[in-house]
């Protein structure tokens, strides 16, 4: 399914979301997360190590809850049923400086920096902590959309 421009536009403004993942057994495993539209595509970030990567590289279905997000739309939700798919290599550091450059928008960093951990770092810094931390991003192909949105 192709979002529509209701869908992305909420998806612009609200980027808080549960991610919903399985466990072997069947079960389900929600974690608070970061999501952004970047270039059209919906990403979000983790690790190699993260139990819903594991989660993900065993059952690529995962379900997105996006919260609302201001006093205005306090009801407001937008689920997202997707697949995802893991995005790994060398091109991380470049695809994790895109996504928080959408996630920290609002936030002005210093020119030419993302904010990491609190404090600024350059985009060579940035790249380098991305490398350390094991980074990888998640890219969702939504199937189904329903909300309050």
């Amino acid at each position: 399914m192709i979002m529509d421009d209701k869908i992305t536009g909420y998806l612009a403004d609200h980027q808080t979301a549960a991610m919903i993942t399985h466990r072997p057994d069947g079960s389900v495993h929600a974690v608070r997360c970061g999501i952004a539209l970047v270039d059209g595509l919906l990403w979000s970030s983790g690790t190699q190590d993260r139990v819903r990567t594991r989660h993900l590289r065993r059952d690529p279905r995962c379900t997105l809850f996006v919260f609302g997000s201001s006093a205005e739309d306090p009801y407001s939700y937008l689920t997202l049923d997707t697949t995802v798919t893991i995005l790994e290599g060398d091109d991380v550091p470049e695809l994790s400086w895109r996504l928080f450059s959408v996630m920290q928008a609002g936030m002005n960093p210093p020119e030419g920096t993302l904010y990491w951990n609190g404090e600024p770092l350059s985009r060579e810094q940035f790249s380098q902590a991305m490398i350390n931390e094991r980074r990888l991003m998640y890219q969702f192909a939504v199937e189904r959309s329903y909300g309050l949105y």
